[in-house]
């Protein structure tokens, strides 16, 4: 493809932008802050977007004897208890790898001698600028759990085939163990990640 070529789409696709015309603070939390942005369309009218900013996180697909390592959860704006991947958000500007390391062991008790990147993708892009990093490991050893004074959870591993029932079922419902599940499905066939 030719450099033009290349720039084609992104030129055409310019006219699709919304300029921020105001934007309005409306609440700061400890993990997000939500904003109202009135913007510009394509076409020269204005529309209003309600804007979730969230400092990003981190999330590990770890293996333990050929086992999916994972914690249940309930999880209040669901209202019902979830099975998910070690996750928690980035502190202050920090190094996401760096993040996956501390969240694994403070949640799950098991420390990672190694890891590898699977891939990073926005949670919510409709409404949120959350990016989640999914990291895979299967190189544990014990470390120490230090939960956050209001988190309560179970650590478990489960199976493939579990994983994907408590897809079916919805225990599993959160993107990012989702991901994970079927990531690791190719791992198991392929040995890749």
């Amino acid at each position: 493809m030719t450099e033009e070529q290349n720039k084609q789409p992104a030129d055409q696709a310019e006219h699709l932008m919304e300029p921020t015309i105001h934007s309005e603070p409306i609440f700061k939390g400890r993990v997000i802050s939500l904003q109202v942005d009135t913007v510009q369309l394509p076409d020269g009218k204005t529309a209003t977007r309600e804007i979730v900013r969230h400092p990003g996180a981190s999330a590990v697909m770890a293996l333990l004897d050929g086992k999916l390592l994972v914690v249940e959860q309930y999880r209040k704006p669901l209202g019902k208890l979830q099975i998910e991947i070690p996750a928690g958000k980035l502190d202050g500007g920090e190094n996401p790898m760096e993040a996956a390391y501390r969240e694994l062991e403070e949640e799950t008790g098991y420390r990672a001698k190694s890891m590898k990147p699977v891939s990073s993708f926005f949670t919510s892009p409709g409404f949120a600028d959350e990016k989640l990093f999914l990291y895979f490991t299967e190189d544990l050893e014990a470390g120490r759990m230090q939960l956050d004074d209001d988190e309560f959870l179970e650590i478990k591993t489960i199976t493939l085939e579990e994983a994907i029932q408590y897809i079916q079922e919805e225990r599993i419902s959160d993107a990012k163990t989702i991901l994970a599940v079927y990531a690791w499905r190719l791992y198991a066939l392929t040995g890749e990640i």
